[in-house]
């Protein structure tokens, strides 16, 4: 008779050739006069290589390629927060040739905080979630007695002032510190970084007593024990640090996490999109897909484009009141 274990391994094995073979199902059954167009797609990024969103775009690429039978190119178009990329994916016609893989700022926090944008959501079109990023709450060396959030939500009243960094101006690390200030009913003075790495570091160093960024900015720091998240900003734990609590468990209305999704021009056949959006979700359901963004501290999030459309509505949404308390001034 198999043993308890080995019938627990038997039907976690299961499980999972289960979703593997779900999702290679989905896969070969791209019609086929898509498959005839083998003209490579181009997928732009509108951020450096290397960086999270840049290795999310790689990963699903890659997938989609093989899945395709076509080359699915990653092309970085870094600058002007996103919009350099925006504004060629705009132009592109519509025929799935060039799409973008990009974080759901430009839809739900650069409309808070530039007066005029060159474009509007109706320009594109959702095709696809693919992971979402949580943010932390890390704290460094300067509050060695703070080991958790519940020390840190002490310390903060009891100091009334304090400041803290992010990795830049109008990011939603910033207005997520700002928020918290408020849910406390401290005063917050924001120091801005030019990205979450040289945030982290000055951390470490001593020089800020706690950041907001990305998990993924700070995980490496945390595991040597030179800083500490003491809190994630996610709705739910983040599988990547399921030891560290969220926010809302200690009583803090503060929650935030970042998007990544897969978007066209506007004007897309809506059976092309569709077509798209179950290739792309069929990648993102893959075992060693999920693995390597769980690697890069990304949680896989497949979604479909209308739900990724319904969820950037809701944002901009909660983030208005925020960004306004904020006393931020629109560019």
């Amino acid at each position: 008779m198999a043993s308890t274990g080995m019938k627990a391994r038997v039907g976690t094995t299961r499980r999972r050739l289960a979703v593997l073979a779900g999702a290679l199902l989905a896969l070969a059954a791209w019609p086929a006069h898509a498959q005839e167009d083998k003209a490579p797609i181009r997928l732009l990024v509108g951020l450096a290589a290397g960086g999270t969103v840049d290795i999310a775009a790689r990963t699903v690429a890659e997938k989609l390629s093989a899945a395709l039978g076509r080359p699915v190119v990653v092309d970085n178009k870094p600058g002007a927060g996103q919009r350099v990329a925006l504004a060629e994916l705009r132009r592109a016609a519509p025929d799935g040739r060039t799409l973008m893989l990009t974080t759901d700022g430009p839809f739900v926090i650069n409309p808070h905080i530039f007066r005029k944008l060159d474009y509007t959501p109706a320009d594109f079109t959702p095709v696809a979630g693919v992971a979402d990023f949580d943010l932390g709450l890390g704290v460094g060396p300067k509050l060695p007695e703070v080991r958790d959030m519940k020390q840190f939500m002490a310390w903060a009243r009891g100091a009334k002032a304090v400041a803290y960094g992010s990795p830049g101006n109008g990011t939603l690390p910033h207005f997520s510190g700002a928020a918290l200030g408020q849910a406390l009913g401290i005063e917050t003075t924001h120091v801005p970084y030019k990205g979450g790495t040289p945030a982290a570091q000055d951390l470490a160093g001593g020089q800020v007593p706690f950041i907001l960024t990305s998990v993924n900015d700070m995980i490496e720091l945390h595991r040597a024990g030179k800083i500490r998240i003491v809190a994630v900003a996610g709705e739910k734990r983040s599988p990547v640090l399921p030891e560290v609590p969220t926010m809302l468990e200690s009583g803090v209305q503060v929650s935030g996490s970042v998007k990544i999704g897969i978007y066209g021009p506007a004007g897309m056949p809506p059976a092309l999109v569709k077509q798209l959006e179950q290739a792309v979700l069929a990648a993102v359901r893959l075992p060693d897909v999920q693995q390597k963004l769980l690697q890069n501290s990304m949680v896989p999030a497949p979604l479909g484009g209308e739900a990724l459309a319904a969820a950037a509505r809701v944002e901009v949404r909660r983030l208005e009141p925020i960004v306004k308390a904020s006393g931020y001034q629109p560019e």
